[in-house]
């Protein structure tokens, strides 16, 4: 019988170096592409676990703590980390190499190569599919909204052109510390001066569905999510964060709209001309791709986020049918996290591929604005009363969700 062979201390050392570099490395990555701190620091612990370490984690927004060793020897780390975007298709490569480490099939060195190469890889979509995805994630949300066909063609517009200055924010880092104000300005101002050029239609409708992409709805349902969680700490910074892109967009909305005002009066508003039934069906369709596309998912995945999309309004509709508005997220988040977990499950990838892009077809962001509006124009009851429907419908959406997941367990925190 094969003597066992037994680690030396360098070689022990050694490991233990290799598995707190990949957990650090694993943590950076995933707070770089949007995940919560409270599935981010279950995560962390997880790999920690399956490693054989001890450890301790701490996220916010802004920073994560990472402590490693027995409570009296710990060795901590703090990495400075900035918000990043969601970005599913890195998540589910991350995926991968996490489940690989974790099974035991793959060493954490070359796992932290690996993270290291996903980090690096370029853009999964090219600029100008990017720019278009914009257009067609605005013009569907302005159907979605009640727009007619001047409507969604000035949306269009107006994403498209957020699209663009999207690129250059990313590539020059003073425009992207004002980037919300000067789309909403710009925003703005095109929507009122388009009806001189086009003729009346309903300007609120363009405007809004243009700027849909910036509303930060998703950043808010985490927020309440991270309260709702006890990660106090990292939902209040987030709940801020919110909280102050809604002022940057209502102030850019104010200023963009007061300029064509002075120079060319008022605009020609009227109401949108229904269109028919089912060209919400396109809108539908038109989204989930478009939010393929802005969250860089795998191409493969298109269905099944197509899918998710349609499960979430669906659920949505029938919940308003019968239950009112409130009951009506809720059951949509609840359906979409459900048909999620068991995705993963299935197929073995993370939720978060399927979530997401149900949850933003759900998000109250849209409401906060129009919430915004009404109190800079000074209908303060109106204003109150739209803002406490945002914060309901968000408090439904992180029901729904946290549901989802005691009636369907989910496959991993990933």
């Amino acid at each position: 019988m094969p003597t066992p062979q037994l680690k030396t201390a360098d070689e022990s050392i050694t490991g233990s170096r290799d598995a707190i570099g990949f957990t650090l490395r694993l943590g950076r990555a995933l707070h770089s592409y949007g995940i919560p701190a409270h599935r981010l620091e279950e995560v962390m612990g997880k790999a920690t676990e399956k490693l054989g370490l001890e450890g301790q984690f701490f996220s916010t927004p802004t920073s994560i703590f990472a402590s490693f060793g027995p409570q009296d020897q710990q060795q901590t780390f703090l990495m400075r980390v900035t918000p990043g975007e969601v970005n599913l298709g890195k998540i589910a490569d991350l995926d991968e190499v996490t489940t690989e480490v974790l099974r035991g099939s793959l060493d954490p060195a070359k796992g932290s190569e690996m993270i290291e190469q996903i980090l690096s890889a370029p853009h999964r979509y090219g600029r100008a599919l990017t720019i278009i995805a914009f257009g067609l994630a605005s013009a569907a949300a302005s159907r979605f909204l009640g727009g007619g066909l001047k409507e969604i063609a000035v949306s269009a517009l107006i994403g498209l052109i957020t699209g663009l200055l999207s690129l250059l924010a990313g590539k020059y880092q003073s425009l992207g510390k004002v980037f919300e104000f000067i789309v909403a300005f710009t925003a703005s101002a095109l929507a009122e001066s388009l009806t001189f050029a086009i003729g009346p239609y309903a300007v609120s409708n363009a405007m809004l569905a243009g700027l849909i992409v910036l509303m930060p709805g998703l950043t808010l349902t985490i927020a309440l999510i991270e309260l709702s969680t006890k990660n106090l700490s990292s939902g209040t910074a987030r709940l801020s964060g919110a909280f102050v892109v809604f002022l940057g967009i209502g102030f850019g909305v104010a200023v963009g709209g007061a300029i064509p005002d002075l120079l060319i009066g008022a605009p020609r508003a009227a109401r949108a001309t229904p269109l028919p039934e089912w060209t919400e069906m396109i809108a539908l369709v038109t989204m989930p791709i478009a939010l393929t596309v802005l969250l860089r998912a795998h191409l493969r995945d298109a269905i099944w986020i197509i899918t998710a999309g349609a499960l979430a309004v669906g659920g949505g509709h029938v919940g308003v049918k019968f239950f009112g508005p409130e009951v009506g997220v809720f059951l949509g988040a609840l359906t979409v996290g459900v048909a999620s977990n068991w995705y993963a499950r299935l197929l073995d990838r993370p939720a978060t591929i399927t979530q997401v892009p149900g949850i933003l077809l759900l998000v109250p962001g849209s409401v906060g604005f129009r919430g915004l509006a009404a109190l800079m124009d000074e209908k303060i009851v109106s204003g109150v009363d739209t803002t406490f429907k945002m914060i309901l419908t968000a408090v439904a959406l992180v029901a729904g969700t946290l549901m989802a997941n005691v009636i369907a367990p989910p496959r991993r925190e990933i």
